[in-house]
């Protein structure tokens, strides 16, 4: 049987709700449901973003803290990955949240222009992430938006920063980053395969290129990322109904690949997490 694929549901993100876009989930309650609706479709990974009262992306550990509160409660063993992105975030406030040992947390390991600012990721700021990622025991999703992100993860790997076996995400179709392109996914796969042959990936396709990216995932072996986070952000006509919906259509995808797809438990132990509830 071919290896279960892991589905991560990228509920939120970190652009504010516009009136038209209803179906992004803002307050705490909101997310919890959508999350749970998109567990209930298949997903076994949540990335999560908050926000503020003024739906503005927060730092705010409290946040935080209930959502991860909630997702563990109405979604029985399901992966929490905090954000650190840093779109609307100082860099000082980006790990504050980390003390709440989430079982995973974004770790994007260089900067690159995004359509509007510069996703600032510093050399230092990359490593006191990576040591406070060690320190409570939260595995880090390498994020990969330019080819040097991936050779930087290596050096982490190298340095102890990172443990082994790590998890990447090849992240295609964001303007000035990594195009959708056959050819460079092929590359950033075989180059993965050089420098970090043990490593677990996913990839994920913005907007319109969400259905392909996942295609070319689970034709290589890899997992496949969706949610309304890639698919409002960046291509707001083409938003979907919810999270379930865009984790249903994976699904699908999956059985035409021959891909199970991936329980709680089966993404622990790919991921080589502890149990849930193990402390």
């Amino acid at each position: 049987m071919s290896e279960p694929c892991i589905i991560s549901v990228a509920i939120t993100g970190s652009v504010p709700r516009k009136k038209d876009n209803p179906a992004v989930p803002i307050s705490v309650p909101e997310q919890i449901e959508s999350t749970h609706a998109a567990f209930e479709a298949g997903a076994a990974l949540a990335h999560v973003h908050v926000r503020d009262e003024q739906e503005n992306s927060s730092s705010d550990p409290e946040r935080f803290a209930r959502l991860q509160e909630g997702i563990r409660k109405h979604c029985p063993g399901m992966i929490v990955q905090f954000s650190t992105g840093g779109r609307g975030r100082a860099l000082d406030q980006r790990g504050s949240m980390l003390h709440l040992a989430p079982d995973m947390a974004s770790l994007a390991t260089g900067s690159v222009n995004f359509p509007t600012i510069v996703y600032e990721n510093p050399p230092d700021f990359v490593r006191a992430l990576a040591r406070t990622m060690l320190e409570y025991d939260v595995k880090p999703e390498i994020e990969i938006f330019d080819l040097a992100m991936l050779y930087n993860a290596a050096d982490l790997v190298r340095e102890g920063l990172l443990k082994p076996p790590p998890h990447v995400q090849f992240v295609l179709g964001v303007k000035h980053a990594l195009p959708v392109r056959r050819e460079i996914f092929d590359f950033e796969l075989a180059e993965l395969k050089k420098v970090l042959p043990e490593a677990t990936w996913t990839a994920a396709g913005i907007g319109r290129y969400q259905l392909e990216v996942n295609r070319w995932a689970l034709e290589m072996g890899g997992h496949c990322r969706t949610g309304l986070e890639d698919n409002v952000r960046w291509d707001k006509e083409r938003l979907a109904a919810s999270n379930a919906e865009l984790v249903s259509r994976v699904a699908g995808l999956c059985a035409e690949y021959g891909r199970p797809v991936a329980t709680p438990g089966q993404a622990r132990a790919i991921l080589k997490l502890k149990p849930a509830g193990a402390s």
